[in-house]
């Protein structure tokens, strides 16, 4: 399948969701996530969820982040050339949606790709060997080729793997593993 068509399929399989299934589907996602190695580091990045998208809702890691008193970053996106910007989410963090209805901070303490740890990475599909598609602009593969090496790059998806390995180009960023509802695909 093209990365054409795996967005289209997953689109769909997206849409099939309840918010009920949402909420279920996050939940245990978030708690497979307690059972990965990742919780000795200190900057972790993660989405805010495009509800109109029908993402996983981030909400439940973020609660965890918090608990375990983690430095959270989240993003800003610019369009005109498709670079993120990363923000500390302090209590004083005033997030809006922009134009894309993508939750994001309006400004605050700006915070290095260098300095992350781990990256929680939004997705449509994935395959057995980590690679990831996603709403194909190259946001996520620019600001992950930034980050250093050892960053954990962690994909969450409501679906398993495609079956058949995808097409990937130089630009692709692999994932290190993604966390399923049912299960952790490490790679």
């Amino acid at each position: 399948m093209t990365k054409s068509e795996l967005r289209k399929k997953y689109k769909t399989l997206r849409k099939s969701l309840s918010l009920d299934q949402i909420d279920d589907l996050s939940l245990a996602i978030a708690n497979r996530l307690l059972q990965l190695d990742i919780w000795d580091k200190s900057f972790y990045h993660i989405f805010l969820s495009i509800e109109e998208q029908k993402e996983i809702n981030t909400e439940y890691i973020l609660n965890i982040l918090a608990g375990k008193d983690k430095n959270i970053v989240v993003s800003k996106s610019n369009f005109e050339d498709a670079s993120m910007s990363h923000f500390l989410l302090t209590d004083n963090t005033t997030i809006k949606k922009n134009h894309h209805n993508i939750p994001e901070p309006i400004d605050g303490i700006e915070i290095k790709s260098t300095q992350l740890e781990v990256v929680f990475v939004p997705l449509l599909a994935f395959d057995k060997t980590g690679n990831r598609v996603g709403y194909g602009k190259g946001f996520y593969d620019r600001f992950l080729s930034e980050c250093e090496p050892e960053t954990i790059k962690i994909g969450l998806s409501y679906f398993d793997a495609e079956k058949e390995k995808f097409d990937s180009d130089s630009n692709d960023v692999k994932l290190d593993c993604c966390v399923t509802p049912n299960q952790v695909f490490q790679f």
